[in-house]
């Protein structure tokens, strides 16, 4: 195959040559990149910005060469970058990327699977299966659990919620992939009152409505008031949170889970980071009950650093699973083991479980429970230097999460977007029962007590030059 339609008549000698040479260049860009992106502001600047011009206008009629292609992208793309891979990205729970699965990242580009069925690719789905059952041990869930691996927490929300979509209006006689919700028997959605976006943007595209949910009122760090919830049944699907976006609070799942078990209630856990908390003996407290669940959702590209695209829908029982997602087509060929894409959203997809699979495996227990303890140690040391130079820490930094007020919503603001400017690092701002605040979110297995130390003088020096101005 041509490596460019410029040259059509290449021999295949010569476009293994050109392909070898292109992909070597890419390996240089890339690793270049990588060795500056800590010393670089996190942020790109405006200049870069603005100069992805470059990359804008219309489709050229002719071909353009791969090596002016990767040049165009090195030049322009690499600058206009958030430096996420660094050790001083602290905004939206993005970890960063782990070698391994960077590495595998490349291979899985090279390989070009499509991991939607066994006959298509053996290593993929081999791969996948093994990844989905060490995320289970990892997170201390029932053997026995199935699932699918998927872009992130919105679709894994949304894998499981169709499952627990089927599971109670199958339980009512209801074939609702079948039949659709028109008519269906209601089924009513618990939430907490600081539930995540993603989970009703989920609702939302399962025709649950992001309207038709019961808010339960919470406490002061966010969690699920227990004497608040209201009656359950088995029309119910109660959802908690393992991990607060902003205060990585956790609902009291070993008060709530007896009781939605009790009515015949689907229990769902959105569980984005917090889950991974399980993995570690220090914190695993905060995770006690969760596993009597139906369905969790988490995040691959958060704690595990596994890189983008990566999430993780598990169901308790996997039949409900397959039932919401699986396909059919006389074209499909199928065979008697398990085939991925009758439990995931998509069809043709990416191989992202090999990525997953080699970032865990680089890990192991111990290294996933070493990321874990060693962000939220960050994170503490964050809200002790934040606390000792006057500033507000409004939330019990039980893991990665800290939010800060430097006073009214406005300095706070002003605070933030000074930090964002000087490019030491970069966190972002939240509204939180009230207060505005900033965000710390430290998730990423690059960033070291230097990176913390340097980080944290940057925000107190924004936070003086602000009050001095």
């Amino acid at each position: 195959m041509p490596v460019a339609p410029s040259h059509p008549r290449q021999s295949a000698a010569s476009v293994a040559e050109s392909r070898a040479a292109l992909l070597k260049h890419a390996a240089r860009d890339a690793v270049d990149y990588l060795e500056t992106v800590n010393t670089r502001p996190v942020a790109p600047t405006r200049e870069a910005v603005n100069a992805l011009a470059a990359l804008r206008g219309p489709l050229p009629d002719g071909p353009t060469s791969p090596e002016a292609v990767l040049h165009l992208l090195s030049e322009y793309g690499s600058p206009a970058t958030v430096a996420n891979g660094g050790g001083r990205y602290f905004g939206f729970v993005n970890g960063g990327c782990l070698p391994a699965a960077m590495a595998a990242g490349w291979l899985v580009s090279a390989w070009d699977q499509n991991s939607a069925f066994q006959v298509q690719s053996p290593v993929s789905v081999a791969l996948e299966e093994t990844a989905l059952d060490w995320v289970r041990q990892l997170l201390g869930l029932p053997a026995g659990c199935g699932g699918a691996v998927v872009t992130g927490a919105t679709m894994a929300n949304f894998a499981a919620l169709a499952a627990a979509r089927h599971a109670l209006l199958a339980r009512a006689g209801w074939d609702v992939e079948s039949d659709g919700l028109f008519g269906a028997p209601p089924i009513t959605v618990v939430v907490g009152e600081e539930v995540h976006s993603s989970l009703i943007k989920a609702l939302g595209m399962l025709g649950m409505g992001r309207n038709r949910v019961v808010r339960v009122p919470v406490d002061g760090q966010g969690r699920m008031k227990a004497d608040s919830l209201p009656p359950l049944d088995a029309n119910t699907i109660l959802c908690l949170q393992a991990g607060n976006v902003n205060t990585g609070a956790f609902d009291p799942a070993s008060v709530l889970c007896p009781i939605a078990r009790a009515a015949g209630a689907w229990i769902h856990v959105d569980g984005a980071f917090g889950l991974w908390a399980t993995v570690s003996a220090e914190h695993k407290r905060f995770t006690h009950g969760y596993d009597q669940a139906d369905s969790w959702a988490t995040d691959g590209h958060k704690w595990p650093n596994i890189g983008y695209d990566c999430g993780i829908a598990l169901v308790r029982e996997p039949k409900h699973l397959k039932a919401a997602m699986a396909v059919e087509a006389a074209y499909l060929v199928q065979g008697d083991q398990r085939e991925p894409s009758h439990y995931n959203p998509e069809l043709s997809r990416r191989a992202r479980g090999v990525e997953l699979w080699a970032g865990l495996r680089s890990l192991g227990r111990s290294g996933m429970a070493e990321i874990v303890e060693r962000t939220s140690s960050h994170a503490r040391r964050f809200a002790a230097g934040l606390r000792a130079a006057g500033h507000q820490v409004l939330n019990d930094v039980v893991i990665n999460q800290v939010l800060v007020s430097f006073g009214g919503p406005e300095k706070t603001l002003r605070v933030v977007g000074r930090l964002q400017k000087d490019g030491t690092c970069w966190c972002g701002s939240t509204v939180w029962q009230g207060h505005t605040a900033m965000r710390i979110s430290v998730s990423s297995w690059a960033t070291t007590v230097e990176d913390v130390d340097r980080s944290l003088a940057a925000m107190l020096k924004a936070a003086e030059d602000e009050a001095t101005d």
